[in-house]
């Protein structure tokens, strides 16, 4: 019974026998650039199609020492803006004929670098990191077994950066607070200190203190729901409140607006005004209603992918680097002047 119950796929060797051709003639059939007389290609194609036979791309990249899998290494990738970044990565890799394999990885460094061996254990071609905090061992190891890295969101020495545009949106985001009127301006980020999310804070931070309006930073535990509302409550019941507040991403600015509004009555954007970064697809509901800088997953995935498919034709190529630009998109959290 175990037996009969057992996944059995169609081999090309029963193809070989349906069309009457040899073994070798399917292989070369499937192999892209081999020679095959016409008559048996149509044969084994035939063959193939009446017996559902699909090509094992996984035993070919094993026989090569190379294989379509690409990894995508990310610490929780079902929240915020990554969750939507890592769907996008794994249509655009699909799109390429690359096989993406998610990386649900914890924060410990044993955690990662068990992560990376499985990836060059299955001689996956390249890794993509979304992750904000690997430690350096983990880019060791990759290239130590020559595997291209492409990392999204920090930088990292011999490896080929995304990075988005996070100074200059968060300097527009203090110039535009300021030339509505607002004078005390806050930032809220998070304690888990990814470089995204320092480099949004300070940014904002030292752009708000030169324009001469008071300047002021919260940090919940992480970049979150919940964290949004620590750190708004220890900003609004610490002294005097902001008017106008940005925060490192949209998750934490739909903690802060609901805690308030519900917990202090004030109204968005009439008392404290709030601009959130990413755009994920929350920003646009009527409780949100939130102006906040888009980051583009699709843009950023293709920017990722291109870099990758550079770094495979020219492996000794400098490392690249691309920058994505955020668009502020504007709704009723707050109105630039």
């Amino acid at each position: 019974m175990k037996d009969e119950k057992r996944m059995r796929f169609v081999s090309a060797e029963q193809v070989a026998r349906l069309a009457g051709v040899s073994r070798s003639a399917v292989s070369r059939t499937f192999t892209p650039g081999a020679s095959v007389a016409p008559a048996t290609r149509e044969k084994v194609l035939k063959a193939a199609e009446e017996l559902g036979y699909h090509v094992n791309d996984l035993a070919r990249g094993v026989l090569a020492n190379q294989s379509r899998l690409v990894g995508i290494v990310a610490t929780k990738p079902e929240l915020g803006f990554r969750a939507h970044l890592t769907a996008a990565l794994a249509k655009a890799l699909i799109r390429r004929g690359s096989i993406p394999i998610l990386i649900n990885t914890g924060q410990t460094e044993d955690e990662l670098l068990a992560a990376q061996k499985m990836l060059i254990g299955h001689r996956a071609e390249a890794t993509i990191i979304l992750s904000g905090s690997p430690p350096a061992s983990f880019f060791e190891l990759a290239q130590r077994n020559g595997q291209p890295l492409v990392v999204i969101g920090r930088s990292e020495p011999d490896a080929d950066h995304v990075r988005a545009g996070n100074s200059e949106a968060s300097r527009n985001a203090a110039n535009a607070f300021f030339a509505a009127g607002r004078r005390r301006l806050a930032a809220v980020g998070s304690q888990s200190g990814t470089p995204s999310i320092a480099e949004r804070e300070s940014a904002f931070l030292s752009a708000a203190r030169a324009l001469g309006a008071e300047a002021m930073a919260a940090r919940g535990p992480d970049s979150d729901y919940d964290g949004g509302i620590a750190a708004a409550r220890e900003l609004f019941l610490a002294g005097e409140r902001p008017d106008a507040v940005f925060c490192a991403n949209d998750q934490i600015a739909f903690g802060v607006m609901d805690f308030v509004r519900a917990e202090l009555g004030l109204r968005v954007p009439e008392d404290v005004a709030v601009i959130g970064f990413d755009d994920v697809p929350e920003a646009a509901w009527l409780s949100y209603d939130l102006t906040t800088f888009r980051q583009d997953p699709a843009i950023m995935a293709a920017s990722a992918v291109e870099l990758l498919e550079r770094r495979l034709e020219n492996p000794d190529a400098a490392p690249g680097y691309e920058r994505v630009i955020p668009e502020l998109v504007v709704r009723k959290s707050f109105v630039p002047a």
